[in-house]
């Protein structure tokens, strides 16, 4: 998985639209190969990430878990702290 793409499930404040876009981007472009598409290809490209981040909406809104709510924050530091020991 590309390591740009993040949870965004589960978290308080829920993820935006923004994020999720986001991440559906991410994910478009590893699975085309291209950070930027062809004029060519712009049109198919552009539908695919509206059609994986509607999807991903989707998914997300649908979930249901009985875990609470992670904190953005909380996890931020905790990755931060992971990475100072892998590259310390």
């Amino acid at each position: 998985m590309c390591r740009n793409i993040r949870t965004l499930a589960n978290f308080e404040p829920p993820a935006t639209g923004d994020e999720i876009r986001a991440s559906a981007l991410q994910f478009v472009r590893k699975l085309s190969g291209v950070a930027r598409p062809s004029r060519a290809n712009e049109a198919v490209f552009n539908r695919a990430v509206d059609e994986v981040t509607g999807a991903a909406m989707g998914l997300i809104q649908s979930l249901e878990t009985q875990a609470p709510p992670r904190d953005r924050t909380e996890e931020l530091r905790k990755a931060q702290e992971r990475s100072r020991k892998r590259f310390a």
